[in-house]
């Protein structure tokens, strides 16, 4: 679920909400599954084909450009990988939310991974745990003002809109989803006080359970964080939300209500730090 679900961050409108294509959006012909009968020269073929690439790929270091390359290409901006960096940035937890990150870029990185998890979660919703979550994640400063923001967004008639009580629960027989995943981080500002982090996440929202008339659906977003050294941790000072970028949704087969509630239910989520 998107940060307010119906309403984006404080003030948008409009669900994000993935729509299968109608046609392909490449224009090239529907995918086909693969033929139980192929050809034993084309599977030979194939084999012969895969070991010539992996014999190129672990050919000895040339450090020059390779043919084709150009000034252009070399100043494009690379994806960080997520390679273990030596330090463990989140040495413990308060009620469920990571703490302890490393007082450096990729401590900034994991802080913000961690808190769009927290931000978009159905923990949120309650308004009990949303006073642990503000008091947990944000700059002692903002907590007041951005709880009062939240409490806003959430308020009973929202929370009834999507089938929630006023303490952020759904009715009996269902299971409320919203869960996040993080796919990349990248940090666009940094100094040893303050960091700017976009994370660009996943995720799945809605109610799972017989007749539910907000069933579980996917979508993708990016949050922006402005995070803040204090007290010996980073903290959010400020969030925004945008929606994408999102791939062409795939051709698998919808689970039912119950498989969906199973899932959330017997599957955790996990601890974000690098």
């Amino acid at each position: 679920m998107s940060l307010g679900d119906e309403q984006h961050g404080y003030g948008g409108t409009g669900q994000t909400r993935t729509r299968l294509p109608e046609g392909d959006p490449y224009g090239g012909a529907r995918r086909t599954a693969r033929s139980s009968s192929r050809s034993l020269v084309t599977v030979v073929g194939v084999v012969v084909l895969l070991i010539a690439a992996i014999a190129f790929a672990n050919r000895g270091g040339d450090d020059s450009a390779a043919d084709g390359d150009t000034a252009a290409d070399a100043a494009k901006p690379k994806a960080a990988s997520t390679a273990p960096s030596g330090v463990a940035p989140v040495e413990g937890g308060a009620g469920g939310i990571p703490t302890g990150f490393a007082h450096d870029q990729q401590g900034a990185e994991s802080a913000a991974a961690n808190y769009a998890v927290v931000l978009v979660s159905a923990d949120i919703l309650k308004p009990a745990r949303r006073t642990e979550i503000v008091q947990q994640v944000f700059v002692a400063d903002k907590q007041a003002s951005l709880g009062a923001k939240l409490n806003q967004a959430y308020s009973k008639e929202f929370l009834s809109n999507i089938g929630l009580d006023a303490n952020g629960n759904p009715s009996p027989g269902h299971t409320y989803v919203s869960r996040t995943v993080p796919i990349g981080t990248k940090v666009t500002g940094y100094s040893a006080t303050t960091a700017t982090a976009e994370v660009w996440c996943t995720g799945l929202y809605g109610t799972a359970g017989e007749a539910s008339t907000n069933p579980v659906t996917s979508d993708w977003f990016t949050m922006t964080l402005q995070l803040r050294w204090a007290n010996g941790d980073w903290k959010v000072d400020s969030f925004s939300q945008k929606d994408g970028p999102a791939p062409v949704p795939g051709d698998e087969k919808a689970s039912t209500a119950d498989e969906m509630a199973k899932a959330v239910q017997e599957y955790g989520g996990f601890t974000y730090a690098r």
